[in-house]
């Protein structure tokens, strides 16, 4: 009966236990039926995270082209030296990726709950230190006299920047929440969750390298 599947899955759970060992994280199940549904609500929540990028993207690229438009069509563009630690923080930020996937991936093994933890909070923890390491960078530039509204250039670096962090921000949040809920939920919703979230951060991880490349080679 699928109400005593999810009864045994939950005292699996809550004894900390993984899935079971007959079950993947790609729903399939020698059981019953419960993997179609499963299947279902993928993708919805995959459709749901993929129509959020695309409006992401679509709001990144306009403000790419206005940055390139506006460089080209004033005289008063003065370019910016890039604070180092933007380097840093892009190094951290890849690797905060990688930790990401080795956590997603750690779910589809039974026994995989403790290392999934772990290697959520390492990324949880990095996505953090990269925010701080941006709100670094603005420091560096305030003392340099560069503010938001002291010349085109840094008013397009700030406004890149933060929106940037604003929706790097979502993310931690994100993460919070899955890893506060690694007890309650059910293990499938969980893992399509961490699979979401996954596709996001590695979605930002790459904007980010293409925003960075764009303010210091389109300076």
């Amino acid at each position: 009966m699928p109400s005593a599947t999810i009864t045994e899955d939950l005292e699996i759970l809550n004894a900390g236990g993984g899935p079971p060992a007959n079950r993947g994280i790609d729903g399939g199940d020698s059981r019953g039926d419960s993997g179609s549904f499963y299947a279902r609500e993928r993708r919805m929540y995959l459709t749901g995270v993929s129509v959020a990028l695309a409006g992401i993207l679509m709001f990144f690229m306009a403000l790419a082209s206005s940055y390139i438009v506006r460089k080209g069509t004033g005289t008063d563009w003065q370019p910016i030296e890039m604070p180092g630690i933007l380097w840093v923080n892009t190094a951290v930020l890849v690797a905060s990726s990688i930790t990401v996937e080795v956590a997603r991936r750690k779910l589809a093994f039974a026994g995989g709950v403790s290392a999934f933890r772990n290697w959520w909070a390492i990324t949880t923890a990095l996505g953090v230190l990269f925010l701080g390491g941006q709100i670094v960078a603005w420091r560096v530039l305030a003392d340099q006299g560069l503010f938001l509204a002291t010349n085109p250039s840094s008013s397009f670096f700030y406004v890149l920047t933060a929106s940037h962090g604003a929706h790097l921000l979502v993310g931690v949040l994100a993460l919070l929440y899955v890893a506060v809920r690694t007890g309650q939920a059910a293990w499938r919703r969980r893992a399509i969750a961490a699979e979401g979230i996954a596709i996001y951060w590695h979605f930002l991880d790459g904007l980010w390298v293409f925003l960075l490349l764009l303010l210091n080679f389109g300076r």
